[in-house]
């Protein structure tokens, strides 16, 4: 016999009372009742009910039988009420943080392909360059850039990016060649407030990995806002590829050092652990995945 049906039958009849009562309520006979509470013992090897014509009380054994059966039953309703939520359709409001570049230039552009595959959801997407608490403020997912810290969040690896040091030609027609990385520490070098990018860069090349300070009269939390300013010959920047990848296509930004490579940086979504995977929550961690996941997502850029 199924063992936990057999299971089952023997926590009804405890709670019923009776091998017939339990019958009713499973819709079988008192008989076949006794058979899969006889099966239990039998495997067992104890008795569980002792059992007279008129009444039935738990032995001991039984007893504590019965109170491990419950936690199991209990469990495996639980383990079939989700798997019953992840055919559930997703519906709800969800509620997304991102950095601002990442936000405008990778994942809005996206949005509407998981918008029309999960029509009942409405995304609350929020935009900010600064840290925020995902718990306290209420956040179903954040995308985070850079290494996490010790954090009681899950965190689901996304594709690493890539930034690309640039400038316009008329900035460089003016300035002094630039040959190797040091060169740039006699330049002007846009700096971005919120990382290390304010005061170093830092590059992969022939020679290995190097590290130069790097200063300029220009600073800002926006990779838009340093867009304007590269774009108009006021300096280099070190920014996201799919921020300047079209200036680069049109001409009006060019690479610098492109035998160079800014190190890539991690990047994760970030959800709290007591959250359940609600049908909404599991459908936006899968696009995210699926989008910019390790495995060949789209190629991102990054603000943070």
């Amino acid at each position: 016999m199924d063992r936990l049906l057999s299971m089952t039958v023997f926590a009804k009849a405890v709670e019923l009372g009776s091998f017939s009562s339990a019958g009713e309520a499973m819709h079988m006979s008192s008989q076949l009742v006794g058979k899969h509470v006889q099966t239990l013992e039998h495997h067992l090897g104890v008795r569980l009910l002792n059992r007279t014509t008129r009444r039935q009380h738990l032995t001991d054994i039984g007893a504590s039988y019965y109170e491990r059966v419950k936690v199991i039953l209990a469990e495996v309703e639980s383990a079939e009420g989700l798997a019953a939520e992840t055919r559930a359709i997703p519906r709800g409001r969800l509620r997304v943080n991102a950095s601002v570049t990442f936000g405008v230039h990778a994942l809005a552009p996206r949005l509407p392909e998981y918008l029309a595959a999960n029509p009942e959801v409405t995304v609350d997407l929020s935009l900010s360059n600064g840290y925020v608490d995902a718990i306290d403020e209420g956040f179903d997912i954040v995308f985070r850039i850079g290494e996490l810290a010790d954090s009681s969040l899950i965190a689901r690896e996304l594709a690493p990016y890539q930034l690309v040091l640039c400038a316009a030609p008329a900035y460089l027609e003016r300035h002094a060649p630039i040959h190797t990385p040091h060169d740039l520490s006699h330049h002007e070098c846009l700096g971005f407030s919120h990382t290390e990018l304010r005061t170093h860069w830092t590059l992969d090349g022939p020679d290995g990995r190097i590290t130069v300070p790097v200063s300029g009269r220009f600073m800002t939390n926006h990779g838009e806002a340093m867009l304007a300013i590269a774009s108009n010959a006021l300096g280099i920047m070190l920014q996201p590829l799919e921020l300047v990848r079209a200036e680069l296509a049109a001409g009006r930004l060019v690479q610098v050092l492109p035998e160079y490579t800014a190190p890539k940086r991690p990047m994760h979504i970030l959800y709290a652990p007591d959250r359940r995977l609600t049908p909404k929550l599991r459908s936006f961690i899968d696009f995210a995945l699926a989008t910019f996941g390790p495995g060949g997502g789209a190629t991102r850029p990054c603000d943070q």
